[in-house]
């Protein structure tokens, strides 16, 4: 004879797995505290975060995120940098000349 745990009850939890229906109503599937989860039959402890230095399963984290952000941001910097820099080479003298009419509009 065989010792299997007990089935669990087809719980069914919300999307974000904060709340599960208990046929009636629906409850909170993590304590007030978070250190207590509902997994279908049972409160059982709450998984703890990974301590510092363990290797992530999924992605850097926030590190990762600002760095990305930083790195976007000046490539959009150099690009624009780059763009206006051409536009003032080639368009430099056409721009001068308007701001040398509008200066001698203003001055007659």
């Amino acid at each position: 004879m065989s010792s299997l745990p007990p089935a669990a009850p087809n719980t069914r939890f919300s999307d974000d797995g904060f709340w599960w229906w208990d046929g009636a109503s629906w409850k909170p599937a993590v304590s007030a505290d978070r250190l207590w989860r509902w997994n279908g039959q049972t409160w059982v402890p709450a998984q703890a975060p990974p301590p510092p230095g363990a290797p992530q399963a999924q992605g850097g984290g926030a590190g990762t995120a600002v760095l990305i952000t930083v790195g976007i941001f000046l490539g959009v910097l150099v690009l624009v940098s780059i763009l206006v820099t051409l536009i003032l080479l080639t368009m430099g003298n056409q721009i001068a000349n308007v701001f040398s009419n509008v200066t001698a509009a203003l001055g007659s």
